[in-house]
């Protein structure tokens, strides 16, 4: 799998973020040393959409994915929708 494929389905200016390939995706990046490099990704991606779909969003209570809260808070600031099953308690 492309490092980039968890970051999946951009169209009409949404992005589709499944949550448990991001938790791999950050365990990968703890071996390889690119955890800051995940999240300014990320944080990049958001910057060019307006709705946030997310998938297995439980994934976010873990504590290793806790600053991807503030990432969706900065979002929705900007107007960014987020869509998912437990998308308001985030």
């Amino acid at each position: 799998m492309n490092r980039r494929e968890f970051l999946a389905l951009r169209a009409d200016r949404a992005l589709e973020l499944n949550c448990e390939r991001l938790y791999m995706r950050y365990v990968d990046s703890q071996v390889d040393g690119t955890t800051a490099q995940l999240f300014e990704n990320l944080e990049t991606s958001l910057s060019t959409v307006t709705v946030l779909h997310l998938t297995d969003s439980a994934w976010l209570n873990c504590d290793e994915l806790k600053p991807v809260a503030s990432l969706i808070d900065a979002f929705r600031s900007r107007g960014g929708h987020v869509r998912g099953p437990v998308a308001s308690t985030i």
